[in-house]
């Protein structure tokens, strides 16, 4: 069988098994999610065999290690997998759920009632652990997915894929509402995106580079997940103490992720007190600082940044750092250079705050708290499938009920239209 004719099977199958979804009782569903936890902990050796396959191929190509982070699958990330998918069980069902009903005048009983979206292809690059989120999130939400994940994690992904798929026919559920790809090659995504006819919606999750292929060449509509080109502000009224342990760990925690702090910047009123210990913490840490003609004259060790610095997404330990004269100069360069991923203002201000909120274009704009916030889990979603930075379907982290539609629903008792 050709790679197209695979994909085109695949899809067919995903859309018959997305009809009985529809209709799926929540316990079915929580069934299938718990038993997907209990396959993933009981073939922890499986996966991390498969895992180390991924991860040896990755080191002989030369990632970096932020990259190598976000392939690895040890014993604790997949307990983490298990408990999302025991959280995501515990999640309400936004399937049949009404968000509201009103009566017309003429007796009429309108209202809309939530429904799966259909068929969801998933397109995303590195981390395995997100082809175990997004099974969950879609499976609760009544959803058949495709996964095609990227070719450094392909032995992971289709031994996950597997347990899945047997979670699924073990709780009676077509295993076919779970599908992975399982081929490296390009060209399927190339067909996946030309299924207009039975795959409703494409997510694609990654780098720059695959994010516009996608939304150029699909015939299926798309919701974005574009770069996380994340700043932070720090105000001239701020904690300097609070600052910096929020700046640290934006950047430091975990760089190669899409809500790790990319961009600081730091009015100039603050940036004599702030920056060199700033510096001094991100050189211990291993942070290279790409800085503008002021940052250089307060972080001597800091490399002079170029333009290409301020709309990059290094997904690294690097920071590109810019001192500003205002509010204004700092609102005006995310919304030059932003990607609408994350913004946080670190200020004792309040209403400077409020202005902040209310200016920045972003799906999760933060006040003195860390980049790293924009998640699903920590802002009570349960687990996500990506963080929309388009504003058509949803915007920020796609939970449970961003991954329904409503539709129209009317009670009526006979009435017929003058």
């Amino acid at each position: 069988m050709s790679l197209e004719n695979m994909i085109k099977t695949m899809a067919r199958d995903a859309k018959m098994a997305s009809r009985g979804l529809r209709s799926l009782e929540r316990g079915q569903k929580d069934d299938a999610l718990l038993r997907m936890a209990e396959k993933l902990v009981g073939a922890r050796e499986i996966i991390t065999t498969e895992n180390q396959k991924d991860l040896s191929a990755a080191k002989d190509a030369g990632l970096s290690a932020a990259m190598l982070d976000r392939l690895t699958l040890n014993e604790a990330v997949i307990t983490t997998m298990a408990d999302g998918l025991r959280e995501v069980a515990a999640l309400p069902d936004p399937v049949g759920a009404y968000p509201g009903m009103r009566k017309r005048p003429n007796g009429l009983l309108v209202g809309r009632v939530r429904i799966p979206l259909g068929v969801i292809g998933f397109i995303f690059e590195s981390r395995p652990n997100v082809t175990v989120d997004a099974a969950a999130l879609c499976l609760k939400a009544g959803n058949a997915v495709i996964l095609k994940g990227g070719s450094e994690a392909i032995h992971s992904n289709i031994a996950l894929g597997k347990l899945l798929a047997e979670a699924l026919s073990e709780t009676g559920i077509p295993e076919k509402a779970v599908q992975v790809i399982p081929t490296t090659e390009r060209a399927a995504v190339n067909a996946l995106i030309s299924l207009d006819d039975d795959v409703d919606v494409i997510i694609p999750r990654g780098g720059e580079g695959l994010i516009r292929f996608v939304t150029e060449h699909s015939r299926v509509p798309v919701l974005k997940h574009y770069k996380g080109v994340c700043h932070i502000y720090v105000d001239q009224s701020a904690s300097l103490k609070m600052a910096g342990d929020i700046c640290f760990n934006a950047k430091v925690q975990r760089p190669g992720v899409c809500n790790a702090l990319e961009t600081l910047l730091v009015h100039e009123d603050a940036a004599p007190d702030f920056l060199p210990e700033m510096a001094k913490q991100y050189e211990e840490a291993g942070v290279e600082i790409r800085g503008c003609p002021k940052t250089l004259t307060l972080v001597p060790n800091a490399v002079a940044a170029t333009e290409s610095d301020w709309p990059a997404e290094f997904l690294d330990l690097v920071l590109a750092v810019k001192v500003v004269g205002s509010m204004d100069e700092a609102l005006d360069h995310i919304e030059t250079h932003g990607s609408q991923h994350t913004e946080a203002i670190i200020t004792k201000d309040y209403e400077r705050s409020q202005r902040f909120l209310a200016q920045v274009d972003s799906s999760v704009v933060l006040v003195n708290a860390s980049t790293r916030f924009n998640d699903g889990n920590q802002l009570g979603l349960g687990a996500e499938i990506g963080i929309n930075t388009s504003k058509l379907h949803a915007f920020g982290p796609m939970g449970l009920e961003e991954l329904t539609a409503t539709k129209f629903v009317v009670y009526g008792q006979g009435q017929i239209r003058d």
